[in-house]
Formats: C-alpha cells, structure tokens, sequence
C-alpha cells in the first residue's frame, strides 16, 4: 500500500512539475515576444528612414519576381518609350557639350596622344640619363 501511494505521490509530482514548467516556457515565450515587438517598435521609431527604404527594396523585388500583365504592358510602354528617349537624347546633348568645350581647349584626342607620347619620351631620356650619371660615377670611383 505504501508503494502504491509513493507511486500516485510520484505521478501527482510529475504532473505538478510538468505543468509548472509549461506555464514557466509561456511565460518566458510570451515576454520575449514582447520584448521582441517593442525592440522593432522602438527601432522604426528612431530609423524610420531605413525602415522606409526596407519598404521601398521589399516591394521592388517582389514587384520584379512577378510577371508583368498585359495591361502593364500596354500602359507603360509608351511612357517607358519616352524615358528612354529623354535620356538617350540628354546623354547625346551632355556628350557633344563637353566634346565641344574641350575642343575649344583644345584638348582633343590628337592633343592628348602627342602629350602622352611627349610624358613618355621625357621620363625615358630622363631614365636614361639617370642610368648613364650611374653608370659614369660607377667607373670613376673604380
């Protein structure tokens, strides 16, 4: 009889125990869950502008992983025409406004291979005249 009632004892214990340590792990659960959401809550709150920009990268990359409508299609590409356009001509006008200030520096290409090519002959008499002062102070002092 004794055995039987350390044995219920035992049981009631377990149970006792096991229950105790659920209500423990929702407890711990349920204040890190919350900790949880008043961290990101405090984050957003002093970097707004990063969390906007999470935004803004998050909804382009799901807009660019899902296919476009026909509809889409139809609407964008005349204003995606007129983009590409604007820009190809901005470019061009950019390219022969720069080209042509240079040249009225006269720095163009002819201009720029002649001092390179003039850079390049100096730094190799120089190089040799270095070698050849060597060369001479090497021999007097033998």
């Amino acid at each position: 009889m004794i055995d039987n009632d350390k044995t219920a004892n035992d049981r009631t214990e377990t149970r006792g125990s096991a229950r105790q340590r659920a209500i423990e792990a929702y407890e711990s659960a349920r204040g890190s869950v919350t900790g949880a959401g008043r961290r990101a809550a405090d984050s957003l709150g002093e970097a707004p502008l990063i969390a906007l920009a999470g935004g803004i990268a998050a909804g382009a990359l799901i807009a660019a992983l899902l296919p476009r409508t026909d509809t889409e299609k139809r609407l964008v590409r005349p204003t995606a025409r007129r983009v590409k356009d604007t820009a190809r001509a901005a470019y061009k006008a950019a390219r022969d406004t720069g080209s042509d200030k240079l040249n009225e520096l006269g720095l163009n290409r002819e201009k720029g291979e002649d001092t390179i090519r003039s850079l390049l002959q100096g730094v190799t008499d120089a190089a040799k005249a270095s070698g050849q002062a060597a060369l001479d102070a090497a021999r007097n002092k033998g």
